[in-house]
């Protein structure tokens, strides 16, 4: 029993399996337009441009369990759980796969300047852009089937890719801090300019009013290639939004 518990846990363990990959970028302006408000980070005022959040492993199909397949059937829950760690993983998404794997500063250094430019960091609870990225390391990015430097250099090739920031200005989607856009009109200048559907989130500013604040653009599972997105996801969007100036 016992080498078949340890069979079964090296099996799993060699490699997360997941569906595809979310690039989400978030729009600065809608990030500190809000009651909690941002903090500049300690690399400086970023762009105005949409900015990394992270590179999420996502399932296509919410599953219901916590996984184990061939292993839950023979060892059941709390075995399974007790040996594998599998309890840690969400429903929708593995998340925090290799607790021990923290990102070391030497395995991203030469994509340092880049990462300032493009994944920096606006919250108050933590200015430091390498904690940030930590944080995203250890929560998805051990879930990648990526070593820790092409994790991050997927990530900023893909983003330089596509310009969203340009995108949407192309289609007359420019930030103002009156003007309001249709959200159909965003979804459609994203598809035409990337080639491929994503998903967008919303969130409200001071005022109540909702603003665009994240696109999720789907990658496959090697982390190279856009593709459409196969989830739809809720959008805490209405039909007409505003894109804040930053």
């Amino acid at each position: 029993m016992a080498k078949l518990v340890l069979s079964l846990f090296a099996v799993s363990s060699t490699a997360e399996q997941f569906d595809f990959f979310y690039l989400v970028q978030q729009w600065p302006g809608s990030f500190c337009d809000t009651r909690q408000g941002c903090c500049i980070p300690e690399a400086g005022k970023p762009a105005a441009e949409f900015g990394i959040h992270g590179l999420w492993p996502n399932y296509a199909t919410c599953r219901g369990g916590r996984g184990g397949g061939l292993a839950r059937a023979v060892l059941g829950d709390s075995a399974l759980l007790s040996v594998a760690g599998l309890g840690r993983r969400g429903k929708c998404w593995p998340e925090y796969c290799d607790d021990g794997n923290s990102l070391q500063p030497w395995e991203i250094r030469d994509l340092l300047k880049q990462l300032e430019q493009s994944w920096g960091t606006l919250s108050c609870k933590n200015r430091r852009s390498f904690q940030f990225w930590s944080y995203e390391w250890k929560k998805h990015g051990t879930c990648s089937n990526l070593d820790q430097h092409d994790y991050f250099a997927a990530a900023l090739a893909l983003k330089a890719q596509h310009n969203l920031t340009a995108i949407l200005a192309g289609a007359g989607i420019a930030p103002s801090d009156d003007q309001t856009y249709f959200l159909s009109g965003i979804r459609d200048a994203i598809a035409e300019g990337t080639g491929f559907k994503a998903n967008v989130e919303c969130n409200r500013n001071a005022d109540g009013e909702t603003q665009l604040f994240q696109v999720y653009q789907c990658v496959d599972k090697t982390g190279k290639k856009l593709i459409d997105c196969p989830l739809s996801m809720n959008s805490k969007c209405s039909d007409k939004v505003k894109l804040p100036v930053s």
